[in-house]
């Protein structure tokens, strides 16, 4: 029998059976799948009427086109991307399993890159079927943006996957008592992110703050291409460079985390 191929020391087969055990989870609860399908749908249903209403009274939003519809869809993109991963990592720590994981072969890069693609199956089931109902309700058609729906997507699931490896190093550490943050985080970010108004409505201070966070990169991106028609390459760019560095800090933080729950003995109980 030949060996198992590794890839810079890391195993694809142990992430691929991560990633069957938990589209095996996901596939056998129905209520787990309308869920996914179920908010990003009333969301832009939502969303959607409100723009047909304010751009029958607004010559700005007549003109902005589905400014608000693209917003709403991106943001579903980052929130459930983040709770994608974290959703996957709960679900270990309410079984009790991750204390089994963490003693097996598994190592933590291999488990959060399962996490990772797990995040990716699950957004695209709620997400694809949430741009359908925006063409057939509202005729607005989020793919033909184009080749920087690319660089708008990556961004923001880069954004979603540090969030999700920092929220997550923080419940393994401080178990199940912190998983409020799971929930609350990304709605700390949403104020800060302009998802439906540009940076300059914020106060002037806290625009640099604003403009620390990868998000806003996009949202302002996707506005300028909206409403300008002009694709703003060097926000892009920003973005993804503040995202490297966020994804190897989450990376760190978790690790370093993991370490410390492991000396606490707090990996074994997972309680409150």
């Amino acid at each position: 029998m030949s060996a198992p191929v590794t890839i810079g020391g890391i195993a694809p087969h142990r992430i691929g059976a991560m990633v069957r055990r938990y589209w095996y989870l996901l596939m056998s609860s129905w209520p787990r799948l309308l869920e996914l399908i179920y908010w990003p749908a009333l969301q832009i249903i939502t969303w959607g009427f409100l723009q047909t209403y304010i751009s029958q009274t607004s010559g700005f939003f007549a003109r902005a086109g589905g400014s608000l519809i693209g917003a709403v869809i991106l943001w579903d993109i980052l929130f459930r991307g983040q709770l994608g991963f974290s959703i996957s990592f709960l679900e270990e720590m309410w079984a009790r399993n991750l204390g089994n994981l963490m003693m097996s072969p598994l190592k933590p890069i291999e488990f959060l890159i399962s996490l990772m693609i797990m995040s990716l199956i699950r957004l695209a089931i709620g997400v694809i079927p949430m741009t359908l109902l925006a063409m057939f309700f509202f005729d607005f058609n989020f793919y033909s943006i184009g080749l920087p729906l690319i660089a708008f997507f990556c961004n923001l699931i880069f954004t979603s996957w540090s969030i999700g490896i920092f929220v997550s190093g923080l419940v393994l550490r401080n178990g199940l008592g912190a998983e409020s943050i799971v929930w609350t985080l990304m709605f700390g970010v949403m104020p800060l992110a302009c998802i439906y108004y540009p940076v300059t409505v914020l106060p002037h201070w806290l625009q640099y703050v604003a403009w620390a966070l990868p998000p806003t990169y996009v949202f302002e991106g996707m506005r300028s291409l909206l409403i300008d028609h002009v694709f703003r390459a060097d926000l892009m760019m920003m973005a993804l460079a503040i995202n490297a560095v966020l994804l190897m800090a989450s990376f760190a933080i978790f690790l370093a985390l993991l370490r410390s729950a492991k000396r606490h003995g707090s990996l074994l109980q997972g309680s409150e």
